[in-house]
């Protein structure tokens, strides 16, 4: 079992940057993919990020390729999602989410059901 609380959302300036973190309890979270995940209103949740239990590989979706950069710090339990060059458009409650595999190896999973985990979200809210 993981419980995962973000942080870190706030208003912020076309242009400009926030961090959003992510900790997780409970002794499997460094065994976990971790993914990000947002939902602006009336839309669909969709993919943002994903990155391997040991931290080194990554995934993106094309809208923030470049932009946005994840992290993690298994000793801390915790993973990052640092954005840059925001845009009103990345205006959304950001959730982090741990997949239900354990040392996981394959291709990381963009599909919300693979994540069995989920936060409660934070609110990013990008002005023009």
């Amino acid at each position: 079992q993981v419980q995962l609380v973000e942080s870190g959302g706030g208003l912020v300036q076309a242009g400009g940057s926030l961090r959003v973190s992510c900790v997780g309890s409970g002794r499997t979270f460094s065994m976990h993919v971790m993914g990000w995940f947002r939902q602006a209103p009336g839309k669909e949740r969709e993919f943002v990020s994903a990155i391997g239990w040991s931290g080194g590989s990554t995934f993106y979706a094309d809208s923030v390729k470049g932009r946005f950069t994840v992290s993690r710090d298994n000793a801390k339990n915790t993973v990052y999602l640092q954005m840059n060059s925001l845009k009103p458009e990345d205006t959304a409650v950001y959730y982090c989410a741990a997949d239900r595999s354990l040392y996981y190896s394959g291709a990381l999973p963009s599909r919300r059901a693979a994540y069995d985990y989920w936060g409660q979200g934070t609110q990013v809210t990008v002005s023009s």
